[in-house]
């Protein structure tokens, strides 16, 4: 692994300051697929190595903020540390979005994270009608003033997330972008791009849509079905995009995110070494091609005439 090439390249996280790697690392899988420790040290150091430098994670991604901890926290110092916030978790007596959950759960996280402040903290997916009371943010905002957090932000979808793009203390947004889902790309990423948002993407290879659902593992058989049902009807062919052939949808479908207009960083989880040295070399290729790119913008459209296929939450 001496000779494999470095992630060097650093993109302004929209306005916070931070500097981020176009490829992170999402930590859902290795607590929903209750990964072993020891594994996930692999993973994770092998990825800081390689100059991956954005690890995200969440309150109710159960065991994931403790393994991240376990395994890198000594080595905080090299990288930007993002989690989410808001859901009911374990141990936390206090109803969902409520600003006395969301302080709780934030202590809960940085005990987990084995840390005085995480750099990004989110507001985990909750509705629009949530997010206009305010209360939510606001506590997200006293955290930040406290100094447990340095900024603040959201994640989610569609009408939601152009809403959090234009809320006073939002720095940072979360959200789906990738071959099978497109519609953020028209909806949101011209107003967090004009807003200085600092924009990371969740789901970039489309939970690999073009692999059977028998061969997903464990809650990735259900969570993957809309991806895989879109991506059958959008009939894109690999060759036609200057690719070999379907072993090349991972790199296909990361570089086509990375390629998009106003992304910063690009988050996918594994649990596999193997996996994440090949998500290394494809983000190091670049963007796509126009062409490439153009071909797929148009295959959504195609599939997607009425603009039904909206972001994934």
């Amino acid at each position: 692994m001496a000779d494999l090439p470095i992630v060097t390249e650093r993109r302004p996280f929209g306005k916070t300051g931070l500097e981020v790697s176009p490829l992170g690392f999402g930590g859902a899988p290795i607590g929903f697929l209750e990964t072993e420790r020891e594994r996930v040290a692999g993973v994770l150091n092998l990825l800081l190595d390689h100059g991956v430098n954005l690890i995200d994670t969440a309150a109710m991604y159960r065991g994931s903020e403790a393994l991240i901890g376990e395994t890198i926290g000594a080595r905080r110092n090299d990288f930007v540390l993002v989690s989410k916030c808001g859901h009911k978790i374990e141990g936390v007596d206090h109803e969902a979005w409520t600003p006395e959950l969301i302080s709780a759960s934030i202590d809960r996280s940085l005990k987990n994270l084995r840390t005085d402040a995480v750099d990004v903290m989110l507001l985990h997916s909750c509705d629009l009608d949530t997010l206009k009371k305010g209360e939510a943010l606001g506590a997200l905002l006293e955290a930040k003033k406290a100094g447990k957090i340095r900024f603040a932000g959201y994640s989610g979808d569609n009408e939601a997330a152009v809403y959090a793009a234009g809320l006073e203390g939002v720095s940072v947004i979360q959200t789906s972008i990738n071959i099978c889902d497109q519609r953020n790309i028209e909806t949101l990423a011209p107003h967090a791009e004009d807003g200085g948002i600092g924009l990371m993407v969740k789901r970039p290879i489309a939970n690999a849509a073009w692999k059977k659902l028998d061969d997903q593992p464990g809650m990735y058989k259900n969570y993957a079905s809309e991806y895989t049902k879109r991506f059958a009807e959008m009939g894109m062919d690999p060759k036609k995009l200057g690719f070999d052939g379907p072993r090349d949808w991972p790199e296909i479908a990361l570089r086509f995110t990375l390629s998009t207009p106003g992304v910063h960083t690009a988050i996918i989880g594994t649990t596999n070494p193997d996996n994440a040295l090949a998500n290394i070399r494809a983000a190091i290729k670049g963007p796509l091609s126009v062409e490439a790119y153009a071909a797929i913008r148009g295959a959504f459209s195609k599939a997607d005439p009425d603009g039904k296929w909206t972001g994934q939450t």
